[in-house]
């Protein structure tokens, strides 16, 4: 019987290169990275990061955010707590 079992996943190229990237900067192989992440899955029983699903007032605003719509700028923090009433 094998010690190993293999596992075939298919991703978009632009995530696989941002990802190992990643990886190589921790030292890690593609390989060694999954292997982590099995491990931790395992360990924890469940996923090792939290895993949320937006609502839509989240997802309205993270299309507002893409969009740049109504967003103001401020130059200093003090002008965006003065905007706040803070």
């Amino acid at each position: 019987m094998s010690k190993t079992k293999q596992v075939n996943v298919r991703i978009e190229p632009e995530i696989k290169k941002a990802a190992e990237t990643v990886f190589k900067k921790l030292g890690l192989t593609p390989s060694q990275a999954v292997k982590m992440f099995y491990r931790q899955a395992a360990l924890q029983q469940g996923l090792p990061f939290t895993v949320i699903i937006p609502n839509r007032e989240t997802l309205e605003a993270m299309r507002e955010l893409e969009e740049e719509k109504g967003l103001k700028r401020f130059d200093r923090f003090e002008d965006y707590m003065d905007e706040l009433g803070l």
